[in-house]
């Protein structure tokens, strides 16, 4: 049986958390260009935070396996595909621009 800090673990754990990271540093280099602003959050498990610096409205952004894939999840109730990060970012600057 495995144990949480055998090599095996740690080696999964460790490219698990890279590769969310690589996601959500995809969608931050998205938002400059669309008049946002967002920073990385936390260590082991990072999330985004985005802003919008006029309306000041502001979201977290997790990446997270899903299926085959990894999803963006936001609130509320946003969820798209790791895949465009472009797409995602114009999806989260109108939420926070108030947009429909």
């Amino acid at each position: 049986m495995l144990k949480a800090n055998d090599r095996e673990v740690t080696d999964v754990t460790t490219a698990f958390a890279r590769r969310r990271l690589a996601h959500l540093e995809s969608l931050l280099a998205e938002l400059p260009g669309r008049g946002l602003a967002g920073r990385m959050l936390g260590a082991g498990a990072p999330v985004l935070w985005v802003w919008h610096p006029e309306t000041r409205r502001q979201t977290i952004v997790f990446a997270s396996p899903a299926g085959d894939g990894w999803l963006f999840l936001w609130s509320p109730d946003g969820q798209e595909s790791t895949e465009d990060p472009g797409h995602v970012a114009d999806l989260i600057r109108k939420l926070l621009n108030g947009t429909p």
